[in-house]
């Protein structure tokens, strides 16, 4: 099943993400969890960084909590609201 993790960083968090950066890019790609689609979320300039947005594929829901909690953009204290959502694609069309 897929779902929507969606972070929002803290205002004037760009040093906790900056220096977090490697390794929470390290710990999504070693993850189980298949990433549809993930990167972060800019401001309406595009020149910076203001969260985070992950689509991914999972056994259940229980998964993904477990993967957001572990997250160490959350372990820093990065985020000021990280939302979960069960997911329906739509676009582009699959068989299934």
């Amino acid at each position: 099943m897929l779902f929507v993790v969606y972070c929002r960083d803290k205002e004037d968090s760009q040093s906790i993400r900056l220096d977090n950066r490697e390794a929470h890019l390290a710990y999504v790609d070693a993850s189980d969890l298949e990433m549809v689609v993930a990167g972060p979320l800019l401001t309406p300039e595009g020149d910076g960084m203001i969260g985070s947005m992950l689509v991914v594929d999972a056994d259940d829901r229980a998964q993904v909590d477990a993967f957001a909690a572990s997250d160490p953009y959350r372990l820093a204290g990065l985020f000021d609201s990280v939302e979960i959502h069960p997911f329906r694609q739509v676009f582009p069309r699959n068989s299934t």
